[in-house]
């Protein structure tokens, strides 16, 4: 059975809605988010993509979904990253023909109580729907400055460098369309973290498609590690330069430069 998040009103087709939560050691909190998402939205489902957790976090999840036919599990067997998890989720829920694929933590960072806006963004049109710390409204809790930082500076540099017009570009409680999905190049995305939900957003952005943010309040985990670290600020640091310099130098400087490293090239080969 599939689940779905929206009544038929006017004669339309209810929409299928699919979480997708990575985790990786989230067995204090796996349950509990789960159990808050259905008390939320009780029609959608939930895949849970476990990197292969060594805490049980994916015999917690076997135990949900055998319970609940709106739980599934994807097992994966090491720990492959934030962007890989994601792409894996959206390849099953778009096999699976869902309307509006999501993103969420594990670790009740992202809350429940949130859900509704976000999904009524994305059931009005909106190709992407941000839940955003960083707008009129929105804020978050118990997080530490540096933190703060990290994350404003992030989507600043992104800003500045991508030109893309967002206040939360490194956020991931998010919403996809169907449609937005199958208009991206996925296979291409090899970013990870932070950066990942950058590369998301500005391939968004490029293809014309439309970016809607509502307000959130992110809430610091309570139980379990953080994931971030200092390998993930520096690929988003790394990837948004090389991506900003790309768009920033001209196309007619760039194509010199190609042609003069071919010849480069050539010569080299004789």
């Amino acid at each position: 059975m599939v689940a779905r998040h929206a009544t038929t009103q006017g004669g339309r087709a209810p929409v299928r809605t699919l979480i997708i939560v990575p985790t990786y050691n989230e067995s204090d909190n796996l349950e509990l988010i789960v159990g808050r998402i259905h008390d939320q939205q009780p029609q959608v489902d939930v895949l849970i993509a476990d990197d292969g957790s060594p805490d049980g976090t994916g015999e917690i999840a076997d135990r949900l979904a055998a319970a609940d036919p709106r739980v599934h599990v994807m097992h994966r067997t090491s720990k492959q990253g934030l962007g890989s998890a994601y792409r894996a989720g959206f390849a099953w829920g778009l096999e699976r023909g869902y309307d509006v694929l999501m993103e969420m933590d594990a670790d009740g960072s992202h809350r429940p109580e949130d859900l509704a806006q976000i999904l009524a963004a994305s059931e009005a049109g909106a190709d992407l729907v941000l839940g955003s710390r960083w707008v009129p409204g929105g804020g978050v809790v118990n997080w530490p400055w540096h933190r703060r930082l990290i994350s404003r500076g992030g989507t600043l540099y992104a800003h500045l460098m991508l030109g893309i017009p967002i206040k939360d570009a490194t956020g991931g409680f998010r919403a996809f369309r169907q449609e937005t999905l199958q208009r991206l190049p996925l296979d291409e995305v090899a970013s990870q973290g932070y950066c990942f939900q950058i590369d998301m957003a500005r391939r968004v952005v490029a293809a014309g498609m439309s970016v809607v943010e509502v307000p959130i309040t992110f809430v610091e985990r309570e139980r379990g590690q953080s994931k971030m670290s200092g390998a993930i600020v520096r690929e988003a640091l790394w990837r948004v330069t090389v991506w900003g310099l790309e768009r920033l130098v001209p196309r007619r400087f760039r194509q010199r430069s190609d042609v003069q490293g071919q010849a480069s090239s050539d010569r080299a080969a004789r």
